[in-house]
């Protein structure tokens, strides 16, 4: 007889391809930045750049590696994005309900490499902001984070939250990694960004046709 995957009490998710489709709003403010420096972009401005950090993803378009000018690119995207792009954020459908269902029966959290001040517009932006425990990135400590496997370590030394006893939501293959490091069972979430993914190397590794499937979580 097999043996069903303990319910967990405490859900994390990504944001970006597992939550909301912000490909429109993101790849919006990396057009502003290669006009506004007169870059030639060396990969197509596309869906597959979502979800690194912001800085990374900036060399990997541009080619320019100097720190000075990927700030200053860095900051063109943001007066973009943060002043007005987040608000054309596109939600799953049926992502809302899920969410609000779910709350009801588990703690759930935002760990995300989005930067923290637009993933907080984005979530009261939505009327989000109250069913989540906490919304944690990179760059909601000081110093840094290194990595989402890091975020993901810190929320469950702050929240006192047992490996056993979560789950982690993702689209990518980095989602999948940074919850394994932790010691976390991991759920795709496949209309996401991430195309194909092995879960043999994950924890409890389940797929998630559709966010319907989010009540089989708790």
């Amino acid at each position: 007889m097999k043996t069903m995957p303990p319910e967990p009490q405490h859900i994390l998710f990504d944001l970006d391809g597992t939550l909301i489709d912000s490909a429109p709003s993101i790849l919006a403010g990396f057009g502003a930045v290669v006009e506004r420096h007169g870059v030639t972009p060396r990969v197509p401005l596309d869906s597959r750049l979502i979800g690194p950090p912001l800085l990374p993803t900036l060399e990997r378009i541009t080619g320019i590696g100097d720190p000075d000018a990927l700030k200053q690119m860095a900051t063109t995207f943001k007066a973009s994005y943060d002043n007005e792009g987040y608000r054309h954020t596109l939600v799953y459908p049926g992502i809302d309900a899920a969410l609000r269902a779910l709350a009801a029966r588990a703690a759930l959290y935002i760990v995300t490499n989005k930067r923290i001040h637009p993933t907080r517009q984005i979530l009261d932006h939505l009327g989000w902001a109250s069913l989540f425990a906490g919304a944690y990135a990179q760059d909601a400590f000081e110093p840094p984070l290194p990595s989402k496997a890091a975020v993901i370590g810190r929320v469950l030394a702050t929240h006192g939250i047992s490996p056993a006893a979560a789950l982690y939501i993702g689209d990518r293959a980095e989602d999948g990694e940074a919850a394994t490091a932790n010691g976390l069972a991991f759920a795709w979430a496949t209309w996401g960004y991430g195309v194909d993914l092995d879960l043999a190397p994950f924890i409890r590794p389940r797929t998630l046709a559709e966010p319907a499937d989010f009540a089989s979580l708790a």
